[in-house]
């Protein structure tokens, strides 16, 4: 049951139907007084509610920088006024309505980002997968490879080189930074775990905002995408880093270091030093990449630390960082200097540089109205300053219908990118 798809299959349909019958009974009964005064109060009472959350949350606390879609204002409104058609006609089966309402509402919401593939994510349990990191951190024999040959070319696995990799949550210190960092995941694909160790490239994976490193996991299914990968090259894929550059599911330190937090050198100082310490993996060319302010914060990092990052990932980001327009996210985030802002910018950044040593692989939603047209903005100046980048946009909106299959559509470019295939 853990495994059953939240996304697909009969599961969700039986939510939605089960949602609509309990509204049904919620709403049939017979009277005037029923029809003209509980029913108009409860629709009115829950338009209103609705109304003052979307305003708080959009205007006065602005915790995204992009509006809450329609669907889910509309999805919190059915849910209340389930509450209230249960309270208004109470019975022993009202909360069960109710609750069969709300949960066709979420699932409605569900199906619209994608955030919760089966019942186990939804549930916030644990793959089968993880292990803890003490079990794989232990040092082995590892294959070098030649230097400008493709990884797959020499490597041959170890008879007992696992079929699939795992995952470990470990925490990476924030000695320079200081940045308040939560704990990090790691995934480790199976030509890691054997007797023989490859050594492998290093890919940085970033969450979007509101979000939690282990989103890639969870909803982005980055493990099973990455032993269907390795399954097809002996073994062989990027070690996946997944820090975390909020601090807070809500936070938005802009991946820059600023009074919100000094997110930048806590990637770029804290979270090298960490892998290089800790894995064995290869001292340099690592690829960054993340979605949405994850894929903004893959940008920014590409063209302000092109040497430790010359290959990015940048799927359905913003084309700045921004917390909701230009004036707040300098006043908040810069002390009002517009300069220094300019210094971090990406497209102020590849307004001035050029970078011919630096690849990107950049992804959007067909239909995202908000992010694609940023995507294209970004493609047309990376390319401009110099860079070898690529454009896949894919069908979809700003959900996990295009972020976690465009990292899927992205791990072959960066197997050859990061030299494991040619």
């Amino acid at each position: 049951m853990l495994e059953w798809s939240l996304l697909s299959g009969p599961l969700p349909g039986v939510v939605l139907v089960a949602g609509a019958t309990g509204l049904v009974l919620l709403l049939a009964a017979r009277g005037r007084r029923w029809w003209g005064r509980a029913v108009p109060v409860v629709l009115v009472s829950a338009v209103a509610l609705t109304a003052a959350a979307v305003f708080v949350v959009d205007v006065v606390w602005q915790p995204f920088p992009d509006p809450i879609p329609l669907l889910v204002v509309l999805a919190v409104g059915v849910g209340l006024v389930a509450a209230g058609l249960a309270v208004a006609r109470f019975r022993w089966w009202s909360p069960v309505a109710a609750v069969l309402v709300v949960l066709a509402a979420a699932q409605g919401v569900n199906g619209y980002y994608q955030e919760f593939p089966t019942v186990r994510t939804a549930l916030g349990l644990a793959a089968a997968d993880v292990l803890p990191f003490a079990d794989v951190a232990a040092r082995q024999r590892q294959y070098v490879g030649t230097r400008g040959t493709p990884l797959e070319n020499g490597w041959r696995p170890p008879a007992d080189m696992p079929d699939a990799g795992v995952v470990s949550q470990v925490d990476i210190p924030a000695t320079t930074s200081g940045f308040p960092a939560r704990p990090a995941w790691v995934y480790l694909p199976p030509a890691y775990l054997g007797s023989t160790r490859a050594q492998l490239p290093v890919l940085v994976l970033l969450s979007g905002q509101p979000g939690s490193p282990d989103d890639w996991l969870t909803s982005g299914e980055l493990a099973q995408r990455a032993d269907a990968y390795a399954a097809e090259h002996d073994g062989l894929a990027p070690v996946v880093v997944l820090p975390d550059h909020l601090g807070d599911p809500l936070a938005n330190p802009l991946c820059v270091d600023s009074p919100l937090g000094n997110a930048f050198t806590y990637l770029t100082v804290d979270v090298p030093a960490w892998i290089r310490s800790t894995l064995q993996v290869t001292p340099g060319g690592w690829a960054v990449g993340g979605l949405s302010n994850g894929g903004t914060c893959s940008l920014q990092l590409a063209v302000n630390a092109p040497d430790l990052f010359a290959t990015f990932v940048d799927i359905s980001g913003e084309d700045a960082p921004t917390l909701g327009d230009r004036t707040q996210t300098i006043a908040e985030a810069f002390g009002g200097d517009e300069a220094a802002y300019r210094t971090v910018n990406p497209l102020d950044v590849l307004a001035t540089r050029r970078f011919p040593a630096t690849a990107g692989y950049l992804v959007g939603g067909l239909q995202d109205t908000v992010y694609l047209p940023q995507a294209e903005e970004v493609f047309a100046a990376t390319q401009a300053a110099g860079m070898d980048v690529e454009f896949r946009p894919r069908p979809g909106e700003h959900t996990w219908e295009v972020w976690g299959p465009g990292l899927g559509d992205a791990l072959p470019w960066l197997g050859t990118r990061l030299g494991i295939t040619s």
